[in-house]
């Protein structure tokens, strides 16, 4: 077992179900091209990122059918199976890209149902790990939504149920009709939205999975605070930020996503890295502007 595999366990697990994973995960989305639109340049290269995960110790890997149109479930059947028997792979339905950039919400019950045959067929399994609802359609009534996830799970097509972008009010409606075994939210160490989502979830015991769990725009810059502490610790500003996460919350799992295994390999190491108090006091006051996370939360469809 070589360092960075040892590393991963020290970020610590969560229960999904029935399955157990490591809290630092990985996101699939940045297996497809640069727009999210399409196959990526390298389809090898993103079969050895995802096969290099694996190695490392991550058993929790996120996609969706939206990413790149399947584009990346396909590279991981092309890359893990028959996968291993630790491994949980969750993918989502209920947006669509309309054009690069532009997400939508769709949660028809028949276009759930449709879109959860088709990731079947492209994983390449008989039921899917763990199913989210990706996004709530604003159109669609919220129970007939939830309706058609607990239909797809009575039948055996998922096993697991989790939403994504929601509410504290949102997880109580949907608990009242499925099992929510996981939480997907945006989370950083400069965006700390619905930390009433978290703490909801603290409470139940519910895994929060974050995404976009790699600040950006001017708290990424060299003269910034989270670049100074991870000068000082010899480490990255991503693998400060994931570190901030994995010592936030018990039951924050980040799901950071690349196509680079150097930077895969290094977001692995963030899991022994340790923050002094210091550390996060000195992090505690850091928050986009309001204008930088406006765009953040604009675009926020587009996953890690």
């Amino acid at each position: 077992m070589t360092d960075v595999q040892q590393q991963i366990d020290e970020s610590g697990t969560v229960r999904i179900g029935d399955r157990t994973i490591n809290r630092l995960s990985f996101g699939a989305m940045r297996l497809a091209d640069k727009e999210i639109w399409g196959p990526p340049a390298d389809r090898g290269n993103a079969v050895r990122v995802a096969r290099r995960a694996v190695e490392l110790g991550v058993n929790h890997i996120d996609t969706a059918d939206s990413y790149a149109f399947g584009v990346t479930e396909e590279i991981l059947r092309e890359a893990l199976h028959p996968y291993p028997d630790d491994l949980l792979i969750a993918t989502k339905a209920g947006q669509a890209q309309v054009r690069p950039g532009v997400w939508e919400p769709v949660g028809r019950p028949a276009y759930l149902r449709q879109q959860c045959e088709a990731s079947l067929r492209r994983l390449g399994t008989e039921r899917i790990d763990l199913f989210y609802l990706h996004r709530v359609d604003p159109l669609v009534p919220f129970d007939d939504q939830i309706g058609a996830m607990r239909e797809l799970q009575d039948e055996g097509k998922i096993a697991h149920f989790g939403l994504s972008s929601v509410t504290v009010d949102q997880i109580e409606s949907a608990q009242k009709i499925i099992d929510v075994t996981a939480v997907q939210n945006i989370f950083n160490v400069a965006a700390r939205v619905g930390e009433d989502v978290l703490e909801h979830c603290e409470r139940e015991q519910i895994p929060f999975i974050a995404w976009f769990p790699i600040m950006s725009g001017e708290l990424a810059l060299a003269n910034s605070v989270v670049a100074e502490v991870a000068a000082e610790l010899n480490a990255t500003p991503a693998q400060v930020a994931l570190a901030w996460l994995l010592n936030r919350s018990s039951v924050l799992c980040p799901i950071p996503g690349t196509s680079s295994i150097t930077h895969l390999e290094e977001n692995v190491a963030a899991s022994a890295l340790r923050l002094t108090d210091e550390h996060l006091a000195r992090l505690a006051p850091l928050r986009l502007a309001e204008d930088e996370l406006a765009q953040l939360l604009a675009a926020g469809s587009a996953q890690e």
